[in-house]
């Protein structure tokens, strides 16, 4: 591909004219998470053979260079074609920009073509059944050992760890005397390591995309720690950002062609007016806007920061928005009828609550952006 190719206008026309010669439709009849898993593998694998995945990536890890933006665009045009869909692919914008910042140079030149090639998924182990919002107060620990770190505890709601071969894991590892934000150390883990154990978790939309992760005395080379001794919560603070970037991209690529579904639903039963749909559009309109700024931003070498929680309250809101159209345009739908609109609706009520609850994020906003101090 040519330097020309690096402008995001001639490499979205560029892929989009080689997706349209490239079939990478799912096949139907099978919308279970095994298969979104399957389809997602297939994607990636396509992608990369043909170098679309790496671009946007540094080449000292595997990547091809060229603007962060170039990595939104294939984002965008994979989820919006319904090609794949954005909770696994969404892991790659997450994981991939940490592994980069913290791993040692030799560990990402490793792992990072395996993840962007469909060889492998990896998941987050973040959130813990006392440490969710508050993840500070983790309790997971990894105790040195020699050349080894050997790590106890519980990990929930990991996304795809059924499916992962790895997790970037957060620990503690200072004694009672360490303030909280100095005592979390980041580690990469094989979840084929002996004391490892993964338990799907069925959610009310009756998909088991979450799991809980048990560690009992899981040994750790001191090579795979993510940075050093400490490093764990600005790590952390780096990751989100990026939950909230490009991820988000993803997502509303999927949202806008829900909304598309919707509108060409509605118009064969003729029962719903503009007005009726107005709504939903602008709260998709309004966090797209917002969302295309952040791409922006971080094309341009900008550290994101508290700024991406107005990103999520706006998404959490818009996601619901269209969820609640769904279900006052076709009444008695998703009460009576199993199909994508029911998990999708179902789905859309933990928007608020994952990636950051909506009351944790607006707390952000007042008090780090407007400086308005504590409740």
């Amino acid at each position: 591909m040519s330097e020309a190719l690096f402008e995001p206008a001639a490499f979205r026309t560029a892929l989009r004219e080689w997706l349209d010669a490239n079939d990478l439709t799912p096949p139907p009849g099978d919308d279970s998470l095994d298969a979104h898993q399957q389809q997602h593998l297939r994607v990636l694998k396509a992608l990369y053979d043909a170098d679309w995945m790496r671009y946007g990536w540094p080449e000292s890890a595997g990547g091809l260079g060229g603007p962060d933006i170039l990595r939104a665009i294939v984002g965008e045009e994979v989820v919006g074609r319904g090609l794949d869909h954005p909770g696994p692919y969404s892991m790659l914008d997450v994981l991939t920009p940490t592994m980069i910042d913290y791993a040692r140079p030799e560990l990402a030149a490793e792992m990072v073509p395996r993840l962007l090639s469909g060889q492998e998924s990896w998941c987050q182990g973040f959130s813990e059944p006392g440490a969710g919002s508050d993840l500070a107060s983790l309790t997971t620990c990894a105790e040195q050992r020699g050349d080894q770190w050997v790590v106890n505890g519980q990990k929930v709601w990991t996304s795809f760890a059924q499916y992962a071969t790895r997790c970037i894991l957060l620990t503690r590892t200072g004694g009672p005397d360490t303030p909280n934000h100095e005592a979390i150390t980041a580690f990469f883990v094989d979840l084929d390591s002996p004391g490892v154990t993964v338990r799907p978790l069925r959610t009310m939309h009756d998909v088991d995309e979450f799991c809980e992760v048990y560690f009992d005395d899981v040994a750790v080379p001191g090579d795979r720690m993510l940075g050093n001794v400490g490093d764990g919560w600005q790590l952390a603070m780096d990751l989100l950002p990026y939950e909230r970037s490009t991820c988000f991209w993803q997502r509303i690529a999927y949202l806008y062609a829900r909304f598309d579904t919707l509108i060409n639903e509605v118009k064969g039963l003729g029962t719903a007016s503009d007005s009726d749909l107005g709504e939903a559009y602008l709260a998709l309109h309004t966090l797209r806007c917002r969302s295309r700024a952040t791409q922006h931003r971080l094309a341009g070498g900008q550290k994101l920061g508290a700024d991406t929680s107005i990103d999520k309250v706006l998404l959490a809101g818009a996601e619901q928005r269209l969820f609640d159209t769904v279900r006052d345009l076709l009444p008695g739908h998703i009460e009576l009828t199993d199909d994508f609109w029911r998990t999708d609706y179902l789905y859309s009520r933990a928007a608020s609550i994952y990636g950051g609850t909506a009351e944790v994020q607006r707390n952000i906003i007042a008090r780090r952006l407007l400086d308005l101090g504590k409740e």
